[in-house]
């Protein structure tokens, strides 16, 4: 079947085979999705019916003479497929329609090249992209043989091992991907001495995860503005897939004097590449050392269901496992007779442009992160009024009261603060 999209400054063809699963269809729309995002226009689209794949050419042979009529036709100068492709069937496929074949991978890969800002994401995509590449050398006449030369009775004798072009370039690529993940562990090593010093602070942390595009950022900037140590350094959002591909923390200060580190991390898309998410494990491991995860839901997408599953699958795959979360259904305020916010039990419904909306969800944050807070009454000698000054800058301070022995104080401590403070609590 072939379907008319619409004119574009450069045209790309989308394939795609339909195993009969149920979310062929909208595999096919985020495929389109991802084509928009690497600044390609989708023009037409060809898909067909098959339990698998061929194994020459991804199609089958009439289906091959369709897609390269559909190339013709709409002057594509690119076919992208839906399923990740073998060397030999890419190499077919661009004989038989004499324009580039690129499959989902290295779709995915090249939007995430053109997105990584930091030396770490950098790394971590350069490490994807040559996994990508190394099983899809080509073959090379080009041998090169250190030493052949004649021996006794017109038979020869290697005096080298020979090598080809392939196994130097393969060779090549191996060292390369060495050096960077050396380089990447050191960032990680960095990475994970900043994370452990916080957690020797005991200060809770809270991750932002879910589909990409679904509000993940927009909230982030909201509540840095409401409550960030430093409301300016806000993260940068856009509609668009894949708009940061940095984890972010930010620490939020909540007027009741309770701070959480705020994590903003790399949104999830169907069939990500192994090979990349295996890169950025490094980067999701603010949500792996999470004390609470925000699943953030485009609510007005009418596949936000697979999205979930896509999410939750991600989550398993990196090893994110029983860690409280809340769901929280974004962009409410696209919906049509949606009542927001809305909570019941740990899913709410929300709009982040909503500020209502935001103090649902900061108290569903509080309720799950201080919930091993602790009234206490403390009394402080007069001469240690450095200790009435900590707590009034670091606690919940209930009441004060003078009495003859000191000051008395009615506040709600972290279980770290009543270590703290242990001298000073009465009964």
């Amino acid at each position: 079947m072939i379907e008319n999209e619409i004119d574009a400054k450069r045209p790309v063809i989308l394939a795609g085979l339909d195993r009969q699963t149920e979310d062929f269809d909208y595999q096919m729309e985020e495929l389109a999705n991802l084509v928009e995002a690497n600044q390609m226009e989708p023009v037409g689209t060809v898909t067909q019916k098959l339990e698998r794949p061929n194994p020459g050419s991804y199609f089958g042979k009439g289906k091959v003479e369709a897609l390269k009529e559909a190339v013709e036709y709409y002057q594509a100068d690119m076919v992208v497929t839906n399923d990740e492709l073998s060397p030999s069937q890419i190499r077919n496929l661009e004989a038989e329609t004499g324009v580039s074949i690129i499959d989902r991978t290295a779709l995915i890969l090249d939007i995430f090249a053109s997105r990584a800002k930091t030396r770490t994401a950098k790394l971590q995509v350069e490490i994807a992209q040559l996994q990508y590449q190394l099983p899809r050398l080509r073959t090379s006449m080009n041998v090169r043989l250190d030493q052949q030369t004649g021996g006794n009775g017109g038979s020869f004798t290697s005096r080298g091992a020979g090598e080809t072009k392939l196994e130097m370039n393969r060779r090549h690529i191996e060292h390369q991907i060495g050096d960077l993940r050396k380089e990447l562990a050191e960032i990680e090593a960095d990475d994970a001495t900043r994370r452990a010093r916080r957690d020797k602070e005991s200060i809770k942390n809270v991750a932002l995860i879910g589909y990409t595009n679904a509000g993940k950022s927009t909230i982030m900037n909201a509540l840095v503005r409401r409550y960030g140590e430093n409301q300016d350094k806000t993260v940068f959002q856009a509609d668009m897939l894949f708009a940061t591909l940095e984890t972010s923390v930010r620490k939020l200060n909540l007027p009741d004097k309770q701070s959480f580190l705020l994590s903003d991390t790399v949104g999830f898309v169907s069939n990500l590449p192994h090979g990349l998410v295996a890169a950025f494990k490094a980067t999701l491991a603010e949500a792996a050392q999470a004390d609470l995860l925000l699943q953030v839901v485009d609510y007005s997408d009418p596949n936000y269901r697979e999205m979930m599953k896509t999410t939750e699958a991600t989550l398993k795959e990196i090893g994110v496992g029983d860690i409280p979360m809340v769901v929280v259904y974004n962009k409410a305020d696209k919906c049509e007779d949606v009542v927001y916010p809305e909570r019941v039990g740990d899913n709410l419904i929300i709009s982040a442009q909503d500020e209502t909306s935001l103090d649902v969800l900061v108290e569903t944050v509080r309720q799950h992160i201080f919930a091993d807070l602790k009234e206490q009454t403390i009394l402080v000698p007069f001469d240690q009024g450095q200790i009435v000054a900590e707590l009034n800058e670091q606690a919940t301070v209930l009441n004060t009261d003078y009495v003859e022995t000191g000051t008395k104080m009615q506040v709600v401590l972290t279980p770290v603060q009543v270590g703290r403070f242990a001298a000073y609590i009465v009964d």
